[in-house]
């Protein structure tokens, strides 16, 4: 495991200037679909370079090398996770089916990344020190921000709302990452699907069933 504070896991650059920010997003971008068609142990930054249209000399400018670049992919997609708190915020003035499409809509929405480079994700970001303590800040604030709605919400009828909260948090997490990551399910479907169970979870077994999204 890297240490807290090793700066292969760091950019060399903050842009100050709109063009800085664009070659950076273009070393991203090209990071992100050469780690999908190559894998990681491939996907250098040779490559990456390349496919950005750029030197190496200037990728090496932003970035010491590809786990910075991969760290910071990881960055972004945590950042896109974040709309999901303020919905658990709004939720007890919602039905809780509505509440419940938006939130796995989201998350859905969030992992419309290539399959590939969402496994590239999951294989490398628990193994760095300085991404793990990130990945468990989201996940623990998520699920505190789930339990108080779930404390709140009159149609939510479970007695233990803290691990329900970690309950659908973890499902729809796991679910979704497994979904996104090549199993074959229309997004629609997971939608659905996960509603109506989380839904008949939260509100008791003798809940009716929340309609289908076509």
């Amino acid at each position: 495991m890297m240490a807290a504070d090793d700066k292969r896991l760091r950019a060399r650059k903050t842009p100050r200037q709109a063009r800085a920010e664009i070659t950076r997003r273009r070393i991203l971008d090209a990071a992100a679909h050469v780690f999908a068609e190559h894998g990681y142990a491939a996907g250098t930054t040779n490559r990456i370079a390349e496919r950005a249209g750029i030197s190496i000399g200037s990728l090496y400018q932003y970035y010491p090398g590809k786990d910075a670049i991969l760290a910071e992919l990881i960055g972004g997609h945590l950042d896109r996770g974040i709309v999901s708190r303020q919905m658990w915020a709004d939720a007890p003035s919602a039905p809780l089916t509505d509440v419940l499409r938006g939130y796995v809509r989201q998350a859905v929405d969030n992992h419309r990344d290539d399959p590939q480079l969402l496994r590239v994700f999951l294989e490398h970001a628990p193994q760095w020190a300085d991404i793990a303590p990130r990945i468990a800040e989201f996940h623990q604030t998520e699920i505190e921000g789930v339990r108080e709605a779930l404390d709140h919400h009159p149609e939510v009828h479970v007695a233990d709302t803290a691990t329900a909260a970690q309950l659908v948090v973890t499902t729809v997490e796991l679910v979704v990452h497994w979904v996104s990551a090549g199993a074959e399910v229309t997004p629609s479907a997971l939608e659905n699907e996960l509603v109506a169970m989380l839904g008949r979870y939260l509100a008791g077994a003798d809940a009716p069933a929340p309609p289908v999204n076509g």
